[in-house]
């Protein structure tokens, strides 16, 4: 019986990290349910904070509502996007803290780090702040001499992963606050054309809208996956049969609109949308697989798999690829090969009835087909999908099952 007792707990957090791992966290989902932190929820997205947020298994988050980011933009006329996402960086900590933590916590305070920190960007511990429990159940948070905000209320807990707590102003400091230069534009044809992508790099270069496109992209996130020279040499026949607008489609087919570590990549498998999509139908999609350690790029023509990384630095990211992506919608899938024609004596014995049988016996009925009007690759994701879930689930239904055997 004592026994039990002591591994009736284990279960339980077991089947608690199951249900956990299976649903995930999304700030901007979750932010998008609370319209008073739309304006809060807007630059998270816009300084790319959202993505790292949402990248990290367990973080705390301070919003502050629309009037008080109201009063910290207009204190700072001219902040740079790059000075605000160091300001914001201060409202992110890498640490949980739900409500009932915030009144718990040893000695009255606690000192924790931020995004800010994290970043490197802080200099020495300009990216810490300081958690006090005050008397009367009072918390505040301060960041640097300024004046503490208050803690207000809990927004949205998911219980040792992730808490939104909001405070009643916005966080600052004079290392968060200092001017922040620009990062330098990146020559993506250049960069491409150093690292063994240069047949790429050229038609991106001679294609009308096709640099320029790739180029408008970065600022909002973007991953481009260049076919290495010697997959890109044999495959310019076929580019030069193709129109105006099927050559610039095939080139914006390489390019995803949203910033992607490797790391991403491998654990968001699915269907993508790519630059070429307009909008219409699930068009000039593709699929992310991961095979092990590396990961696969599926059309319904080609399979092509991630070679290397020429940069990663949010919000861009380029890697090679060792084939051409060829969309269905501009090329035909290969045809299977047809089967060898059997031997005619082997046709013969394969029509002569086997003894015993009967010559009036009905074939079976072939097996009913698949849904239809579902494209393959949407197939292969929803696939996938349904085999991660299902792991965790069993995973969670194995540990309800030893508890209710232990009990």
């Amino acid at each position: 019986m004592r026994q039990q007792q002591l591994l009736l707990p284990h279960l339980l957090c077991l089947l608690l990290l199951c249900v956990t791992l299976s649903r995930g966290h999304n700030i901007t989902s979750i932010l998008a349910q609370h319209p008073e932190f739309s304006t809060f929820n807007h630059y998270l997205t816009a300084t790319h904070l959202a993505g790292e947020i949402n990248r990290r298994l367990t973080i705390t988050v301070l919003a502050v509502d629309n009037p008080a980011m109201a009063a910290l933009l207009t204190a700072h006329p001219g902040l740079s996007l790059y000075s605000l996402k160091h300001l914001l960086s201060l409202h992110v900590l890498v640490d949980y803290f739900g409500a009932k933590k915030l009144h718990q916590l040893t000695g009255g305070s606690a000192l924790t780090s931020t995004l800010f920190q994290a970043s490197g960007a802080a200099p020495d511990t300009a990216g810490f702040v300081n958690i006090s429990d005050q008397r009367a159940g009072h918390v505040l948070f301060s960041a640097s001499s300024l004046p503490a905000s208050a803690f207000v209320k809990s927004v949205e807990e998911i219980p040792y992963n992730l808490s939104v707590i909001q405070i009643s102003s916005a966080l600052s400091s004079p290392a968060a606050e200092a001017p922040v230069t620009a990062p330098a534009q990146v020559n993506l044809t250049a960069l491409m054309a150093r690292k063994g992508c240069a047949t790429f790099a050229g038609l991106l270069a001679a294609t009308a809208d096709a640099e320029q496109t790739f180029a408008s992209n970065i600022d909002g996130g973007l991953t481009a996956f260049c076919p290495l020279d010697e997959a890109m040499k044999p495959f310019l026949p076929k580019f030069k049969n193709l129109t105006a607008d099927g050559k610039l489609s095939l080139l914006l087919y390489h390019a995803i609109p949203v910033y992607y570590t490797v790391e991403m990549l491998k654990t968001g498998n699915g269907v993508v949308n790519t630059l070429a999509t307009d909008g219409t139908s699930r068009n000039y999609n593709l699929t992310v697989q991961n095979d092990g350690n590396q990961v696969t790029l599926r059309t319904r023509v080609t399979v092509a798999t991630i070679m290397g990384t020429l940069i990663d630095e949010d919000p861009l990211a380029v890697y090679t690829i060792d084939k051409v992506l060829e969309p269905m919608e501009l090329f035909k899938p290969a045809e299977p090969p047809a089967p060898a024609p059997a031997p005619e004596t082997d046709k013969r014995a394969a029509e002569a009835p086997k003894a015993g049988t009967s010559t009036s016996a009905k074939a079976s009925p072939p097996a009913p087909a698949g849904p239809e009007g579902q494209p393959g690759d949407q197939k292969v994701a929803d696939e996938s999908a349904a085999i991660r879930s299902g792991v965790y689930w069993s995973m969670a239904a194995a540990a309800a099952a030893a508890i209710v055997v232990v009990a």
